[in-house]
């Protein structure tokens, strides 16, 4: 069974980097469900959380990062998207942009786009920072199984197969991130999540379909 931790440890977002930094995998909360970690660069590391989570390698992952500007690094991110950007960074939407020719992930299944969020939850923040690169943002769980909302359903699902999880208590909402494709006009919602429609419209200042 994986060795599990509370959040409000001291260092514990150091012990979390280390880990991720020599290729092991990580459960974490976010505002949203617990997702389990690996580093972006680390082709090993994700391979492993591929075959851990039963999922195929030409179905892409979606990356975390600590800070919106890190975006930058990453993604080709159109002036009219700052607003969502702007209003939903930290939390729980996830926004699929063109990929940046320079950056590469086996996370990316080969795609031209990645799938981006900055996680409204100061530890995960933490996590990625002291790594200093992207860490992969998929659910905690098998492929077709329910995203776990706790510590202890995560380690029950992905069990001796993770090196630590994060205990940052039951998340309560349970409900994954809106999932917002904005290389498409107009914008397309990929996954329904916590985040409705109308706030898309109303914060993007366009039509979401």
């Amino acid at each position: 069974m994986a060795e599990i931790i509370a959040a409000s440890e001291a260092r514990v977002a150091e012990y979390a980097a280390a880990l991720l930094s020599r290729g092991e995998l990580v459960c974490y909360p976010t505002d949203t469900v617990y997702g389990v970690g690996a580093a972006a660069s680390n082709e090993d590391a994700i391979r492993r959380l591929f075959a851990v989570k039963g999922r195929s390698l030409d179905k892409a992952m979606p990356l975390l990062i600590a800070h919106p500007a890190d975006a930058e690094r990453i993604a080709e991110i159109p002036v009219e998207a700052t607003r969502l950007i702007e209003r939903f960074w930290p939390g729980p939407l996830t926004l699929v942009m063109q990929r940046r020719q320079g950056f590469r992930s086996l996370a990316l299944a080969n795609q031209d786009t990645v799938a981006l969020r900055v996680p409204d939850e100061t530890v995960v923040r933490d996590v990625i920072a002291a790594v200093g690169e992207p860490i992969t943002g998929t659910s905690a769980n098998r492929a077709g199984s329910r995203a776990a909302t706790s510590a202890a359903e995560a380690a029950m699902q992905l069990g001796q197969m993770v090196e630590l999880v994060i205990d940052g208590g039951l998340r309560r909402g349970g409900q994954e991130s809106t999932v917002l494709d904005i290389t498409v006009t107009p914008y397309k919602v990929l996954r329904e999540g916590a985040v409705g429609r109308e706030e898309l419209m109303k914060a993007g200042g366009q039509k979401v379909l």
